[in-house]
């Protein structure tokens, strides 16, 4: 796979899907997240095959890499909720009606669910992208050396899920 070989590619996800996603499913029930962290890893190990060292325990090493996945979409997927709780905390909300403020509540949760019903439709590449620029605030220059892209690639990918998450919540 490292030098290039789909089918290897493709053997390896045939014999380690349905064992990763059980695996997965122990460590959250959400099916569709495992599902799409699942894919995302091998998604990574094709795009990183070039760069990728010598494993001794290849089950280990997919299943270690699914678990660091996981959380790190988990803790992305939280991330999104305190970005709404701190929009609301910021408004001035004792200058306002008590109706104001359930019908402002009601549309923040409408904009959440939007928002991550959106962020599903992005490719896996995409979303690690926007994670990296808008949740951490890493540059592209740092995007594209911590996923071995070039930095015009980086901005390309960003720049497409941006347009295709405008798409969506309009």
């Amino acid at each position: 796979m490292c030098q290039g070989d789909k089918q290897a590619l493709f053997s390896l996800y045939n014999s380690f899907y349905f064992h990763l996603l059980r695996f997965g499913l122990k460590t959250t029930a959400d099916d569709e997240l495992v599902k799409d962290c699942v894919n995302q890893i091998f998604l990574n190990l094709w795009d990183k095959r070039a760069h990728l060292h010598p494993v001794d325990n290849v089950r280990n090493y997919l299943f270690t890499t699914l678990k660091h996945t996981i959380t790190d979409e988990v803790r992305h997927r939280s991330q999104l909720d305190v970005a709404v709780q701190k929009k609301l905390l910021d408004e001035e909300w004792d200058e306002m009606p008590y109706e104001e403020i359930i019908i402002r509540l009601q549309q923040d949760v409408e904009v959440k669910q939007k928002l991550q019903l959106a962020l599903q439709k992005l490719t896996p590449r995409q979303m690690e992208l926007i994670q990296l620029k808008f949740f951490d605030g890493l540059s592209y220059e740092q995007i594209a050396q911590r996923t071995s892209q070039s930095v015009k690639t980086a901005y390309n990918t960003i720049y497409d899920a941006i347009r295709v998450l405008r798409r969506i919540l309009n």
